[in-house]
């Protein structure tokens, strides 16, 4: 194999492999990627087992062939390989290596046989439909934060895609929680998709595809199985098995009767909380928020550092109400709100409270309180 292409194109394809990759592993090919050359394109493929990517770009291939050399150094010699750079990239069949050249810097690395590398096994799909790059960035960044973190609930290490019933019919519906918050984003339910099995995207594939979806207007081929989920443009190909296991019935924990409506600025919200948290060491700190008409007072009591109050304007009309909230929650919800308001509905101190961007219910997010 001997192919040259410019460090960028290069860099694109190599980066998105190698974060793939697992760095602790007792198996030496998953720490490699796969590079096969025919035509006028490369192919870069690399795995965890769980997650492979596929990301194919143009090249001059001189010869056709392939071989899998370490993801993460190569990485790293491409990145530190000067803008416009051609790169050339030999293999040396007889001596094992891969010659990485760029101008006047020459590098030889170490090769396993491409024949040892595993691919993922292709699977029949049962659902396939096209998304536009904006529509699932925003079904999944807004539920990403309420992840689960917690190994021993697996089945709540991921967001959970399926299609429900929404507010305006059948919607494309992506949750996530973790026991203390949760989100739950609806988007139009898209042509194919209407017969898809509902998945866990794991954690990890989350992330991996969050680099697809830069381009809003960009046309993602989405294919789902009972065991995988894939994700294509036209130059990369995202595939990964979903969580085996039961998501729970969120439906139940999503509150239906709280009626105590306060409105907020959510960029003002935020900054607030932000600023009365900062007294505390602790990033679990309760923010007590006392509830008065037209006025809200965010308050932190720090024992070992300080104290802290804000008082701010709100619309809210209802009965007075003191209640806590995690600090971290607050503010990763609030961070949510791309409108001007968010809206929380309360029932009481002690039930969930419910927060959505302003007259929009397609995003809802629910958070526990915490006792002050």
């Amino acid at each position: 194999m001997k192919v040259s292409m410019e460090r960028s194109t290069l860099l694109r394809a190599v980066s998105q492999a190698q974060s793939v990759v697992e760095r602790r592993n007792t198996i030496p090919i998953l720490a490699n990627v796969l590079i096969e050359a025919e035509g006028d394109t490369v192919a870069f493929r690399a795995t965890d087992l769980d997650i492979e990517v596929l990301d194919r770009a143009a090249a001059m291939v001189e010869r056709a062939g392939g071989t899998t050399v370490s993801a993460v150094t190569l990485h790293e010699i491409v990145r530190k390989l000067p803008d416009g750079a051609q790169v050339v990239l030999a293999e040396d069949t007889t001596a094992g290596r891969l010659t990485v050249t760029a101008g006047r810097s020459n590098f030889s690395l170490a090769t396993l046989p491409k024949e040892d590398f595993p691919v993922m096994a292709s699977s029949e799909y049962a659902s396939n439909f096209s998304a536009k790059a904006g529509v699932l960035r925003r079904l999944f960044d807004k539920s990403k934060f309420a992840i689960s973190t917690e190994e021993t609930r697996y089945y709540l290490n991921g967001v959970y895609m399926h299609v429900a019933d929404g507010e305006d019919g059948r919607a494309l519906r992506c949750v996530a929680t973790d026991g203390h918050r949760l989100a739950r984003i609806d988007a139009e339910l898209l042509s194919g998709a209407e017969d898809m099995p509902g998945v866990i995207v794991p954690r990890k594939t989350v992330g991996e595809l969050r680099k697809l979806l830069d381009d809003d207007d960009a046309d993602i081929a989405v294919s789902v199985s009972e065991t995988k989920v894939r994700f294509a443009t036209s130059d990369i190909t995202l595939t990964s098995k979903v969580i085996d296991g039961t998501f729970p019935d969120y439906t139940r924990v999503i509150p239906s009767g709280n009626t105590r409506k306060l409105e907020v600025d959510a960029g003002d919200f935020a900054k607030a909380v932000d600023r009365v948290a900062t007294v505390s060491s602790e990033r679990s700190r309760a923010v007590k928020l006392q509830l008065d008409e037209d006025r809200l007072v965010l308050s932190v009591n720090a024992p070992d550092s300080g104290n802290a109050e804000e008082e701010i304007a709100v619309a809210y009309g209802d009965e007075p109400l003191e209640i806590g909230f995690n600090a971290k929650y607050l503010l990763e919800i609030a961070s949510q709100v791309d409108r001007e308001n968010a809206v929380f509905l309360f029932n009481s101190a002690g039930d969930p409270t419910l927060m959505r961007e302003g007259s929009d219910t397609s995003a809802v997010y629910v958070v526990m309180p915490m006792r002050v």
